[in-house]
């Protein structure tokens, strides 16, 4: 284990949050409030240690998958325990484990929260906390691999612990290039969203802010209604940029590049137009008699099904109230999330997509045990090395459920609540079933279970085998 590496980049890190922490003070000079001094401070803090700490040459360049996923896991967890300094210092958010939980989830997209009232936070407070679901969105490591030249090995494994899917590829020969390219599409579709919303009649301060939360899938608001407190045009808009969101952003650089068959040709893409589709068409055909007209019903239904499966988590109705089978369909799109390398949570429809075809593969071979048989996705045969890191993900998805749902029952809560809680953060969704449906938050719940709720977020968002590793006693062993 190369712990002088791991501290380098650990320390890169705290000095790019510590400039991030310094926009919500430019919101504070332009609204006159007092908060943007906590922001300043703890900035300035970060900035002044990270660069110190940064200073200092690794004594030894070496850097594999291992450092890779420590540093990752590491660095999220630097980033919650720092991001929540300024929500404490300014009281916004006095108990510290809720202020970590808070920001937990703006920079995993998670969009859960503790808090009764949105709208009593300061302005820059709302600012930093949807800023920090446009940051978590790509990722941070992704970011700064963008902008800092890192080398080779430590880009490769970074983007690899940090992005999210079965499979990590590089768009260009080189990965700082990817990683580039990458954040580009990103920015450019975040600028046109802005716009978008503006055209739609917000105003500035609104449009940048609910645009970072759909940006980054992440479903923070500035109103206590969520999306819904803003006219449909608005929440329309929302519902197109969170579906493309939904999508592999490599696929957004095919068509850049001209190559429109490689777009449509993605099975995962298909996939992910279809379940969309049915899906609304299930729930709008169940509540056609609960709204005024089949349009609003399909509305309403269309929003939710896009901010479930891509874990936006806005909401413009109660769901929670919604017959069983819709939240059935809910539930399924809640696990199932959006595609790989997008801003999306949950397991991916790729990972569905290799499980079902691994599954009727395995079917096949009982009945004919001399066939030779692969998996397939896009025409191409899928390694055996991933259909198995597909199987080791989803068990360690199901335990990381279980157990995490059984600590979160002790609070004595009942158990839609308690598991709906589990379900909604570990697929950084946020808003789920019963006191954390769409009108709820996750306030009363004890501190043992938002660290749990907290750490199911980060392991959410890294696809859980970062935060495996980190706890696994043999990776810090020298050899």
């Amino acid at each position: 284990m190369n712990k002088s590496i791991i501290g380098f980049l650990l320390f890169r890190v705290l000095q790019f949050e510590g400039f991030f922490l310094l926009l919500p003070c430019i919101v504070a000079l332009i609204y006159k409030d007092p908060t943007g001094l906590s922001f300043l401070i703890t900035g300035v803090a970060a900035i002044i240690i990270g660069s110190i700490g940064s200073m200092f040459t690794p004594k030894s360049k070496v850097f594999y998958a291992r450092e890779g996923f420590v540093t990752v896991a590491l660095s999220w967890i630097l980033l919650s325990l720092v991001g929540a300094v300024p929500f404490v210092l300014s009281g916004e958010i006095p108990s510290y484990i809720d202020a970590v939980f808070e920001i937990a989830s703006g920079f995993t997209t998670t969009g859960a929260s503790i808090l009764t009232d949105v709208e009593a936070l300061s302005m820059s407070a709302q600012f930093f906390r949807c800023f920090s679901n446009w940051i978590g969105g790509m990722g941070v490591l992704v970011f700064i691999m963008a902008v800092v030249p890192l080398s080779g090995s430590y880009n490769l494994h970074l983007m690899r612990a940090e992005s999210t899917g079965a499979e990590v590829g590089k768009l260009v020969p080189r990965i700082k290039d990817t990683a580039k390219i990458l954040y580009s599409i990103y920015l450019g579709i975040t600028v046109a969203l802005v716009i978008s919303y503006l055209l739609a009649g917000m105003r500035l301060y609104d449009a940048l802010i609910i645009s970072f939360s759909t940006m980054g899938t992440g479903g923070f608001a500035n109103l206590n209604a969520s999306v819904g407190g803003y006219s449909y045009t608005v929440q329309t808009i929302a519902t197109v940029f969170m579906f493309l969101c939904g999508i592999n952003f490599t696929a957004y650089f095919y068509l850049l590049k001209r190559k429109p068959k490689d777009f449509f040709k993605n099975e995962e893409i298909r996939y992910y137009f279809f379940i969309t589709l049915i899906s609304a068409c299930l729930i709008t055909y169940q509540l056609k008699d609960a709204y005024p007209t089949i349009r609003e019903a399909f509305h309403h239904s269309l929003f939710q099904v896009v901010s479930i499966m891509t874990t936006t988590g806005f909401a413009t109705a109660d769901f929670d109230k919604w017959p069983m089978f819709s939240k059935g369909i809910l539930l399924f799109l809640m696990v199932v999330g959006g595609c790989a390398g997008s801003t999306a949570g949950g397991i991916k429809v790729s990972r569905l997509m290799l499980s079902i075809r691994s599954l009727r593969k395995e079917v096949g071979q009982m009945i004919h045990p001399r066939s030779v048989r692969k998996v397939r996705v896009n025409d191409h045969a899928v390694g055996d090395d991933v259909v198995r890191s597909v199987g080791a993900f989803i068990t360690a998805y199901v335990a990381l459920i279980i157990i995490s749902t059984l600590i979160v029952c002790i609070d004595g809560f009942d158990f839609t609540s308690s598991f709906a809680s589990v379900m909604a953060t570990v697929n950084n969704v946020g808003p789920g079933f019963g006191m954390v449906g769409p009108t709820g938050n996750y306030s009363q719940f004890s501190a043992l279970s938002k660290a749990v709720l907290s750490f199911d977020m980060l392991a959410g968002r890294l696809e859980i085998f970062p935060m495996l590793v980190l706890f696994n006693i043999h990776t810090w062993k020298k050899n």
